[in-house]
């Protein structure tokens, strides 16, 4: 029972057997949770008491507690300033009574239902290039293969997923290199699982598919997979030309975004030959820039031109939250046709290059090269050399000889090592180009073959 200096139980009227006994839990449920049963009036009224004589209780407390600058409180006493602070501060709130009106029916209250109509020609464009080209876009889960105790082999484990579109009917899929990265990080050999994907049906349903590495560039952020799936479920996508594609047109991306598989977003080319810093670290030229929501789960989905073609894969968004801003980027197919096939035949792409080792943009400010690729190496067998290109050397007295500036690479202008990589991007191994140098005061042309870039 509660003890107070200031309890008394004056008589209301109400009997209380001299055997009767409430402890704490009751005291506790009676008053939080009164009961309407006729059968416990007496344990009412002697709520009612209750409450009474605890507000009186609570105000000799207060007086207590001002009076004493330490309270020292046992266990009792610490349910027993609860109890008081909740009568004294009451809040009682009464259950929400629904009344209803009898005097309507159900149809009464009914809105009539009008039909939808036929869509508008513009979404009905939309809609069917949706349902057509959704069967080409495959759901893909990074997974590794990592042993664990107690259970004989190896199992699957997702790490992340992105989107893919399928390339042919022999079964390749064409994703990102980063939607697959925590795979490719461990170096897995061609053919090796590193990813599960999951094929639309055409009954609804996701069939899933161990997928098999083919190849995969960092550079491009590209990843060729490969699934043994029936002919009748790989529907190939069909690829457009990236070139012809104008700022303002429309386009859709679709794919899997925060894993709900299959989701359309429309916007419009908003931007061209934009550089995209990609998940993988490097800087890719060329790119689309849309205002499409493009979202995690969306990388390597395709990004389609209003006939339902192919004109990129979408691969970034720039964003400070994590989310669609309106600023995605797409790898543009002109791209995507260059290094898919590579990857296809050789497991690798073939680069051409000049293979000769140009300074870092930072080393070259240094050097106070404004304007240009400064050329530091030239391997002495390489067909650079033998044109005579001219590396970075130290003089008598130690100083720094420049080597050879490139500036220009067939008319087209070289500002820096970025730029250079960029421009030899557009040729094949074995083509002829004239390099346009600088040569400390004088300006020289030289033609040379490109050869395979090494690694």
């Amino acid at each position: 029972m509660l003890a107070c200096n200031s309890l008394s139980l004056p008589s209301h009227g109400i009997s209380i057997p001299r055997n009767f006994f409430m402890g704490r839990r009751r005291l506790l449920c009676s008053i939080s949770a009164p009961s309407s049963d006729s059968s416990t009036d007496d344990t009412s009224s002697l709520r009612v008491l209750v409450l009474r004589t605890l507000r009186n209780c609570a105000k000799d407390f207060n007086g207590k507690v001002r009076e004493k600058s330490t309270l020292v409180m046992s266990r009792r006493m610490l349910l027993t300033s609860s109890l008081m602070y909740l009568c004294y501060h009451d809040s009682t709130y009464l259950s929400a009574q629904a009344l209803g009106d009898s005097s309507v029916t159900v149809e009464d209250v009914t809105p009539p239902v009008f039909p939808s109509g036929a869509l508008f020609s513009t979404e009905e464009r939309i809609v069917q290039l949706f349902e057509k080209n959704t069967y080409s876009v495959v759901n893909i889960f990074d997974v590794t293969l990592r042993p664990q105790l107690n259970v004989t082999g190896v199992v699957e484990i997702p790490e992340g997923n992105g989107s893919g579109v399928v390339w042919d009917k022999q079964g390749h899929i064409v994703t990102n290199y980063h939607v697959i990265g925590n795979a490719l990080s461990r170096n897995p050999s061609p053919g090796q699982v590193v990813a599960r994907v999951s094929i639309l049906a055409s009954e609804g349903l996701q069939k899933d598919f161990e997928g098999k590495l083919i190849g995969a560039d960092r550079a491009k952020d590209l990843a060729v997979l490969k699934v043994e799936a029936p002919e009748e479920l790989l529907r190939a996508t069909k690829v457009g030309q990236s070139s012809t594609v104008r700022v303002g047109q429309q386009c859709l991306a679709i794919g899997n975004p925060f894993g709900f598989d299959h989701t359309l977003t429309v916007g419009v080319i908003s931007g061209l030959n934009r550089d995209i810093s990609s998940q993988t670290g490097v800087t890719i030229g060329g790119g689309i820039q849309t205002d499409a929501a493009i979202n995690p789960g969306n990388s390597g989905g395709p990004l389609l031109d209003s006939k339902g073609t192919l004109i990129g894969i979408n691969t970034a968004i720039f964003t400070q939250t994590g989310t669609s801003a309106g600023v995605g980027f797409a790898i543009p197919s002109s791209t995507v046709l260059k290094i898919v096939p590579q990857l296809i035949q050789l497991g690798k792409v073939v680069r051409a290059g000049l293979n000769v080792d140009i300074a870092p943009d930072v080393v070259a400010n240094q050097l106070n090269v404004r304007n240009g690729a400064l050329v530091l190496l030239v391997p002495g067998n390489s067909l650079a050399a033998k044109v005579g290109l001219l590396p970075t050397t130290r003089g008598f007295a130690g100083n720094i000889v420049l080597g050879d500036i490139i500036i220009a690479v067939d008319n087209k202008p070289v500002k820096s090592k970025a730029e250079l990589y960029k421009v030899l991007d557009d040729y094949s191994v074995g083509d002829k180009v004239l390099l346009k140098i600088k040569r400390g005061s004088e300006t020289l042309e030289l033609p040379i073959k490109l050869e395979e870039k090494s690694s």
